[in-house]
């Protein structure tokens, strides 16, 4: 194992020590001898099978069958859950060809960050995770269940998934993927058209015409964004079955996986005798092993929010800290868009996970001696799958990458590090995507230009303000503010300003998540301006200086003369209409972006 790596996952369990011990007293405790269905009386079993067919009922009275808890978001109108419309028959029809049965247990939501972007519903994205962490428990809570599902795949919804699947962590439990949609026009292509858009050089109609030949059937979009980190995420901490995260909707394999999924489910049970529940796969370990494969492949500065929050929901304590010091040992061996000009299903083609997994197992960077649902050990996952005259088999994975534009072995990395920075100084502590900033890029020294919406800059923009050197400060995006809504209404506009030769950079405590572009982004800072944090201090003019390549966020302003300053107060406005309203209680409760930005933080702290 590389020095480093094992130095992190000592340290991260030794800080954890407690609050994990205390987890796993709470889930063996809460694993039964046998099926907990066994343990309901009578008028409580009956409720629970009441509209089971006949067959599903008399094989959930004996208790040597296996129920599984089916948990979905799927909806039709967001592409990457349309084709769960279809999966929980295919699972029920596969169980029942073993003798046990799935029930749909709950659905979740599925929000949309491409929907809603730029647009107030965006306003309720991270607190949609922890409504879906909240939906999975109630999805679960009906002790019925020997073993469970998730069907998701996007943004929030696969932590919320985890999060709330964890706090039931003696279930075994298996993730599901739909697959990615199939490619349609190149991601530079489409960054294109907007950016000729933002400067009056292309239509509206020549901008909604590239964009729905990008986004232009079922399955996740294909870009390198939150979506497609979260499968690969999945995948390299054994929650999926080998290989199953990138293939395409509505195709032969993907099914056979579906299937499979059901059936090896059953299979970590107590009833099977081989039990590995979900709280017993996802370890220190294994989240140092997620940590790793973000920074080898650029994954979403959004996990620096999900993965600290769903450590937390294991009795893990993951810091920023721990995942700065993995991205200074870690290469970068993939270049997907943004990071590159190839979509995911290129990445697939060039070897994929199975290729991607063996190359950091082989360099001592990621913990093979792992629970996983197919078993004990990493390995298993160097392996991909294809059918055989209709059978579901698994085969050695490429040795060598297919295609090193997209996809390279450690000897030849595009970058001897990671992709993510931990920038810290008197503006607070933050992170950078650096990944897909070109490093003449990646130092900015320019007065600061001040603003606490994305529709301000946007007008600023089109005013002829904004042709000079400058750092974007938005501020009052933070959890607590206003829900941390992603910002990448900006994007094209500081893309054309920095296209134009000027040096432009932006620091926020919001978000901009796995499509972070090109230009310099300090995002995530806290504390947030509605705290008090420093970015409420910064005045229009200030010289601000983001430095990508040491991590340094400083305002260059005399100590004396910041402390004086009155901080800068945040319009409330924004906290009404579009339901926002209903969620003023998340947003008091949300922890700093550094703790997950997590309405659980302090619940979860509270059982140390």
């Amino acid at each position: 194992m590389h020095p480093r790596v094992l130095e992190v996952t000592e340290r991260l369990i030794a800080r954890s020590r407690e609050t994990r011990q205390r987890y796993l007293h709470m889930i063996r405790d809460a694993a039964s001898d046998g099926p907990m269905r066994g343990k309901l009386q009578c008028a409580n079993f009956a409720h629970g099978v009441a509209a089971c067919g006949t067959e599903d009922k008399n094989s959930l009275r004996m208790m040597n069958a296996a129920n599984v808890a089916i948990v979905s978001s799927y909806n039709d109108m967001l592409s990457a859950h349309q084709p769960y419309e279809h999966f929980p028959e295919q699972i029920k029809k596969a169980l029942r060809e073993i003798g046990s049965v799935g029930q749909f247990a709950g659905g979740v939501p599925a929000m949309c960050d491409g929907v809603t972007q730029g647009e107030p519903g965006m306003e309720l994205s991270i607190a949609s995770r922890e409504v879906i962490a909240m939906a999975t428990a109630v999805a679960l809570s009906h002790n019925m269940f020997d073993a469970a599902l998730m069907l998701g795949i996007c943004d929030k919804i696969v932590p919320g998934l985890l999060m709330g699947s964890l706090r039931f962590g003696h279930l075994p439990t298996i993730f599901v993927p739909g697959g990615p949609m199939v490619s349609g026009i190149s991601n530079k292509e489409k960054a294109d058209v907007r950016q000729r858009y933002a400067e009056g050089k292309a239509t509206r109609e020549e901008l909604l015409d590239s964009e729905m030949k990008s986004y232009h059937g079922p399955g996740t979009c294909t870009f390198y964004g939150t979506a497609n980190t979260n499968q690969l995420l999945m995948e390299v901490m054994g929650l999926h079955l080998p290989g199953a995260s990138f293939v395409n909707p509505y195709t032969p394999l993907r099914d056979a996986l579906t299937r499979e999924a059901a059936f090896q489910v059953t299979r970590l049970t107590k009833q099977s005798g081989d039990f590995i529940p979900l709280g017993e796969i996802v370890d220190e370990r294994s989240l140092v092993n997620s940590i790793v494969a973000l920074h080898a492949t650029g994954g979403s500065t959004n996990h620096t929010l999900h993965m600290p929050a769903i450590a937390q929901c294991a009795g893990i304590q993951l810091t920023w800290q721990d995942m700065a010091d993995l991205s200074e040992v870690v290469p970068t061996l993939s270049h997907v868009y943004p990071n590159g000009k190839a979509d995911i299903n290129h990445f697939q083609a060039a070897g994929g996970m199975s290729f991607l997994i063996r190359e950091l197992l082989d360099a001592g960077l990621l913990h093979e001696d792992v629970n996983t649902v197919m078993g004990r050990g990493l390995r298993r996952y160097t392996q991909e799958p294809f059918l055989d005259d209709g059978k579901l088999v698994w085969r050695d994975g490429p040795i060598n990458s297919l295609d090193e534009n997209i996809l390279r072995p450690i000897a030849r990395p595009f970058s001897p590090e990671g992709g993510l920075r931990v920038m810290e100084g008197n503006l607070g502590r933050g992170v950078m995507k650096v990944s897909a900033v070109a490093l003449e890029h990646q130092i900015v020294e320019a007065p600061a230009k001040v603003f606490e919406d994305q529709q301000d800059l946007a007008d600023a923009f089109k005013a002829g303000e904004l042709e000079c050197d400058f750092v974007a400060v938005m501020r009052f995006q933070g959890p607590r503010s206003n829900g941390m809504p992603e910002l990448h209404k900006m994007t094209p506009f500081l893309g054309v300003l920095q296209d134009r030769g000027f040096k432009v950079a932006l620091i926020t405590d919001g978000r901009m998540s796995g499509a972070s572009g090109k230009i310099p982004a300090a995002i995530h800072v806290c504390p947030e301006a509605a705290d008090g944090g420093p970015l409420a201090l910064v005045r229009e003019g200030d010289l601000v200086r983001v430095d990508g390549v040491k991590g340094t966020l400083q305002v260059l302003v005399e100590p004396a003369e910041l402390a004086a300053r009155e901080p800068a107060i945040g319009r409330l406005s924004h906290n009404v209409g579009t339901g926002r309203e209903l969620f003023g209680f998340m947003r008091a409760a949300f922890s700093s972006a550094e703790k997950g930005a997590s309405a659980f933080t302090s619940n979860l702290e509270t059982l140390k």
